[in-house]
């Protein structure tokens, strides 16, 4: 599977959080932005697993948004927001196990009845011992 670098765009913004002055002058943080649903990259299956696995990074519009802002250069935030895309592809390309219905072991049944019968004990010696008869 092979994404079209114009299917992503990369926007500058400034960052948020401890910087002194430069935090307010240079836009080091990275806003990646991919448009899932109109990819023709993808198939159908996996748009439907990505937009699950993105949850809250997907807006209404069916667009994916990234943000790397963990360090202080335009590159290094760059190449970690398409880490994190890549990743998150990656991902979602992983076919889910299928479930096999299974029926619970024999020797798990045999406990199981064995507890409920240790618990109907413990409750009957909590009741009173005498009964009044009307």
């Amino acid at each position: 599977m092979k994404i079209h670098e114009n299917e992503i765009q990369l926007e500058y913004i400034r960052a948020s959080g401890p910087g002194g002055q430069n935090v307010n002058k240079v836009a080091t943080a990275v806003q990646l932005r991919f448009d899932v649903l109109n990819s023709p990259s993808l198939g159908s299956d996996l748009k439907r697993r990505l937009l699950r696995l993105a949850g809250k990074r997907v807006n209404a519009e069916g667009v994916l948004i990234l943000e790397a802002k963990r360090f202080r250069t335009q590159e290094a935030n760059r190449e970690d927001a398409l880490t994190k895309f890549y990743e998150l592809i990656r991902k979602a390309g992983e076919k889910p196990k299928t479930r096999h219905k299974t029926s619970p072991t024999k020797a798990s049944k045999e406990i199981r009845i064995k507890q409920k019968k240790k618990r109907s004990e413990i409750k009957k010696g909590r009741q009173s011992k005498v009964r009044l008869e009307d």
